[in-house]
């Protein structure tokens, strides 16, 4: 066995059968450090509400801003305490083929369950490159490949994801261009989640889509796995829409990190670049949330209204 086999390590099966992934936030202190039992709790809420895999450190939890020792202690941290309950899929992928192929070694090692990569972004290589770049890390373990051209600036092309399914470590893709691409990939055998909360209800019971890796089921896990567990429901996904609309007027994860703080289970605390949404966007979700209904939303305090003054933004962290 490799030195980062574990006991509860996960096959590309377990993984391939996964329906509901959320995509985790990541609470801070006052100081901008991990706030970890807030993290606890969020991870104890999706547990609670049936969600059968967590994101560590995407987009939505923010790994762009942390450094790898914070980003595979947060993965380690996860497995530890909760790797027996759901599974923990680790973001280790980079622009960097050696730093993915790094902090991916390292998060097998403490024990995640699968990996999740991104294509090169910013400084973008040829698509045999990109080739090139996947087949370095699907060695390691289960992976879930992310196509989001809107955030990297160039599509993975179905090709390539027909080439790389050919590793008995691919688990599927990600897939935010649509449902169109979804169902070209699951005519094929391809597992695929969605990546667009807006699309994911069609995507599962319309094109084939596993499931969905979701960002709202931060918010309202118990209706979000009825989304993907229950079968087709315009009615629940009608009536959620203008949630994920307000989730992501602004980039990912500005909405989340706004209305998780006025729910009271995380403190208003934003690493810069990130700023909460303006007070009338703050007064939109209250209003969201009683019209859905809070006992659907995460936590137990008092839904608020937060004033501008009560936002801690950190700059150095």
């Amino acid at each position: 066995m490799r030195s980062f086999e574990v006991k509860n390590r996960a096959s590309t099966e377990d993984i391939k059968c996964l329906r509901l992934i959320t995509a985790l936030k990541t609470p801070y202190l006052p100081d901008g450090r991990f706030d970890l039992e807030a993290y606890d709790d969020l991870v104890n809420k999706q547990i609670e509400n049936g969600v059968e895999g967590i994101i560590i450190g995407g987009t939505t939890g923010e790994g762009q801003l942390m450094s790898w020792d914070e980003h595979i202690m947060l993965i380690g941290h996860t497995v530890n305490c909760f790797g027996s309950k759901i599974k923990v899929v680790g973001n280790t992928g980079s622009n960097s083929t050696r730093e993915a192929i790094h902090a991916s070694e390292q998060g097998f090692a403490v024990g995640m369950h699968a990996a999740l990569h991104i294509n090169p972004y910013y400084g973008k290589t040829s698509l045999d490159g990109m080739i090139s770049h996947f087949e370095s890390v699907l060695s390691m373990g289960p992976t879930i490949i992310y196509n989001v051209p809107s955030r990297t600036g160039q599509d993975i092309p179905p090709h390539v994801i027909q080439t790389l399914a050919q590793s008995a470590s691919l688990a599927g893709v990600k897939e935010c261009v649509g449902n169109d691409r979804i169902k070209q990939y699951t005519a094929d055998g391809i597992v695929v989640w969605s990546g667009n909360d807006d699309q994911c209800h069609d995507a599962r019971w319309g094109y084939g889509a596993t499931g969905v890796i979701s960002v709202t089921s931060n918010l309202v896990p118990g209706l979000m796995r009825d989304i993907m567990f229950a079968g087709k429901n315009p009615t629940l996904n009608s009536k959620l829409l203008p949630l994920i609309d307000w989730l992501f007027q602004e980039p990912n994860p500005i909405g989340l990190n706004t209305a998780l703080a006025q729910l009271g289970v995380v403190r208003p605390v934003f690493r810069l670049p990130y700023v909460p949404l303006p007070v009338e966007k703050r007064i939109e979700f209250v209003n969201l949330v009683k019209q859905i209904g809070r006992e659907h939303f995460v936590g137990d305090k008092d839904l608020k209204v937060l004033d501008d003054d009560d936002f801690i933004l950190v700059s150095r962290y």
